[in-house]
């Protein structure tokens, strides 16, 4: 009797192993189970599939005649004695995308000397892209890099910045003196941005032949002039419409439509 009770003891300590495999098992599956449900929705998250929102649509699909932008009156109050004044065109391998023109002349007042006269407008479109960003946006990373562009310019002295009102979304001035041919030159360049597009007016002057410098107002009233005019002349170019979302640097078929007056001048400079 004394022996029998421990062998009972094994067989029933064995007879529980099969039990507890079981109960163990069948936790194990619970856990498979859940560990798949999550898996199933991670996999079904919205955050998966969401998709980029589309880049805005670029204002101005044209540009202008880059030789027709500054109004006739305007070029033959800047530059009296253009050599041209119809201008001389800028080389463009795109005339949709990038355009540019330019007037000068010497105007002799006899004994009382000379005063030279420069004049030249510039446009660049930049299209709306995917990848790249709004046809705004872009534009605008172009203005800052010309303003800096103009604030370094070698030989430069006296430099000043400044905001313009009235033109465009936004301008910026940059006055400056250089010295040039033994002569005392004055110059000012407005970079302006209206949507998508960059406008650059550089006009400069200066006297010849013991004639006077002209004096730096004269030139910024000058500057601002020829860039009112021509950020109004992109508008006309653009009276179709605005450039499609899925936009090219093609040229649109709506440039035929003019408005019909162009807006007014109504910025004023200040020194």
């Amino acid at each position: 009797m004394h022996r029998s009770a421990p062998r009972l003891t094994r067989i029933l300590a064995c007879a529980a192993v099969p039990v507890m495999l079981v109960v163990a098992g069948c936790s194990s599956d619970s856990g498979d189970k859940k560990d798949a449900d999550s898996a199933t929705s991670a996999s079904a998250s919205p955050s998966a599939t969401k998709s980029e929102p589309a880049v805005e649509a670029a204002k101005f699909a044209e540009l202008p005649d880059p030789c027709k932008a500054v109004e006739a009156k305007t070029v033959k109050s800047l530059v009296p004695s253009a050599k041209s004044k119809n201008g001389t065109r800028g080389k463009s391998s795109d005339a949709s995308v990038r355009g540019g023109c330019s007037w000068n002349g010497l105007a002799d007042k006899g004994v009382k000397g000379s005063q030279y006269r420069w004049l030249d407008v510039g446009f660049t479109r930049f299209a709306s892209d995917q990848t790249l960003g709004s046809g705004a946006a872009r534009a605008g990373e172009e203005f800052d890099k010309q303003v800096k562009k103009t604030e370094a310019t070698d030989g430069a002295k006296n430099v000043k910045t400044g905001p313009v009102s009235g033109i465009g979304d936004q301008a910026t001035k940059i006055t400056y003196d250089q010295s040039k041919t033994d002569e005392d030159f004055r110059f000012t360049t407005i970079v302006a941005r209206t949507g998508n597009v960059v406008v650059v007016v550089n006009y400069n002057g200066a006297g010849y032949a013991g004639s006077k410098t002209p004096d730096a107002e004269t030139i910024l009233k000058g500057a601002t002039m020829a860039a009112e005019d021509a950020v109004a002349a992109v508008a006309e170019a653009n009276a179709g419409g605005a450039e499609s979302p899925k936009a090219t640097d093609e040229p649109s078929d709506d440039s035929s439509k003019k408005p019909s007056k162009k807006p007014s001048s109504s910025a004023k400079a200040t020194s």
